[in-house]
């Protein structure tokens, strides 16, 4: 097991999707790289992972448990799906940059949920390594609006 192997297998679940977040911006700082040296397969790649990671986040969402929280988390998914495509067929940094704006917004507020014991506790923090620590859960309280209002 190599470090970065042994550093995610010892997070826990809100860890693990404020390290999906750092990568969907770390992707996107890529792209936009990418889109300053003309390069549309480079710029591709990296659109292409930053929508891995948003697919399977929402893709894990639990709208039965999180209810209003999850709505607004899969709306905001949604959204940043649309900006990442809009910005990749245009082209343009700027579309890219304010998607990375909003993830690191929500980010935030998952970095604040990270620390919080009461959201581990219902996250199943404590629980061993598996399928339950890797769920990326609910949103914790604050990463969206009861009624979200997210556009692209």
């Amino acid at each position: 097991m190599n470090y970065q192997q042994r550093a995610v297998a010892g997070m826990n679940p809100v860890e693990l999707i404020v390290a999906l977040y750092d990568g969907m911006v770390r992707f996107l700082y890529q792209a936009i790289a990418a889109i300053g040296s003309h390069s549309a397969t480079e710029r591709r790649i990296a659109i292409g992972r930053v929508l891995e990671i948003l697919m399977h986040l929402q893709s894990r969402l639990r709208m039965d448990v999180g209810g209003n929280s999850a709505k607004a988390l899969s709306e905001f998914y949604a959204s940043i799906f649309a900006l990442c495509l809009e910005g990749s067929r245009l082209g343009s940094p700027e579309r890219l940059k304010e998607a990375i704006g909003c993830i690191r917004d929500v980010r935030e507020a998952w970095n604040v949920a990270a620390q919080d014991p009461e959201v581990l506790r219902r996250l199943g923090g404590g629980e061993a390594a598996g399928e339950a620590r890797m769920s990326p859960p609910v949103a914790p309280a604050g990463a969206g609006a009861a009624s979200s209002n997210w556009t692209a």
